[in-house]
């Protein structure tokens, strides 16, 4: 999969968090409640701040300080290993981050080092799957033996997720399938496909408003490469693109750049794969600033697309002569 549309919902709370880090680090020899009380705090805000990140415009800046926060909170789950926050948190951080700033700057990198472009595909797949771990550790905290569940009977298992998980189930499902797109030499890997259809198709059932379209923005993706996508995969995506701009009203790239990535390069349209590239140029990254951070790494991504036309649509063949 190749489109997140929204990143770092965490870490307006990071300076907090440093406060109550030395505090839980003077607590240590104190009584257990109190140390738990304190992790526990320190979780909830590390988990539940956003905005920071989400509105800054330097994505190398976050890159940095993105993976100080994720380690924090690692930190943390570790003396608190069922703190439902933090592992969503965690599930969320670690997929957008390899996406960013590690399969994204692979695929820059493939046409002028292959191999650099390799090692920074296998790190992202590496971090999607700690992201999924983190996932279906949530999930099991809510849900004891989900993932047995799963891998068992997938029907009946999202069949016990509430609207209320679905925060959790998107990124678990997001991560999974990233994963997955990146693993297409691992048999074992392939065969897990049904399962994050299954928990994303879920997030669908339960708020497909999710995020302001971000289930729609993914499934443009995901319906091309879901198992037995069938004749009518690509209309199911266009349904998605439309839903994803009109839920985000047309103020996020993501959209645009996931139906030009996909759809138009499967169907090798250049005037439309150009035509959607330049709508994700168009966005105000200042408009909304909750999204500046992703629309800027997403018209990133476009100009990169922009720039590899040829290289992913072959030109027309000229009219055959007339007998």
């Amino acid at each position: 999969m190749s489109v997140f549309p929204r990143l770092w919902h965490f870490t307006r709370a990071s300076l907090r968090g440093l406060f109550l880090a030395g505090l839980l680090a003077a607590l240590g020899s104190t009584g257990c409640s109190v140390k738990r009380l304190a992790i526990n705090q320190l979780g909830d805000a590390l988990s539940n701040g956003g905005g920071s990140f989400a509105t800054d415009d330097d994505p190398e800046l976050i890159r940095d300080a993105a993976a100080f926060s994720l380690k924090l909170m690692e930190a943390l789950l570790a003396e608190a290993p069922s703190h439902r926050e933090l592992l969503q948190a965690l599930a969320s951080g670690f997929t957008q981050y390899a996406y960013a700033f590690a399969q994204q700057p692979a695929d820059e990198l493939e046409e002028k080092d292959l191999t650099a472009a390799t090692a920074g595909r296998a790190r992202a797949k590496r971090l999607y799957l700690r992201a999924r771990n983190y996932g279906l550790r949530g999930l099991e905290v809510k849900h004891p033996g989900f993932e047995k569940l799963l891998r068992a009977n997938p029907v009946a298992a999202v069949r016990e997720l509430q609207k209320n998980d679905t925060h959790l189930v998107y990124w678990t499902a997001a991560a999974w399938a990233a994963s997955i797109s990146l693993s297409k030499d691992n048999p074992d890997a392939i065969a897990d496909l049904p399962l994050a259809a299954a928990l994303i198709d879920r997030v669908l059932a339960l708020d497909e408003e999710f995020d302001f379209g971000a289930i729609h923005s993914f499934l443009i993706t995901f319906e091309l490469a879901r198992p037995n996508a069938g004749p009518d995969a690509i209309a199911r995506s266009r349904h998605h693109f439309a839903r994803a701009v009109k839920l985000s009203g047309g103020n996020q790239a993501a959209p645009y750049v996931a139906l030009a990535e996909n759809v138009a390069v499967k169907q090798q349209n250049a005037t439309e794969f150009k035509a959607l590239l330049e709508q994700a140029l168009a966005v105000k990254v200042d408009q909304n600033p909750e999204w500046r951070l992703v629309n800027t790494i997403m018209q990133r991504r476009a100009k990169w697309l922009l720039g590899r036309v040829e290289d992913l649509i072959l030109p027309a063949l000229p009219p055959e002569p007339k007998k």
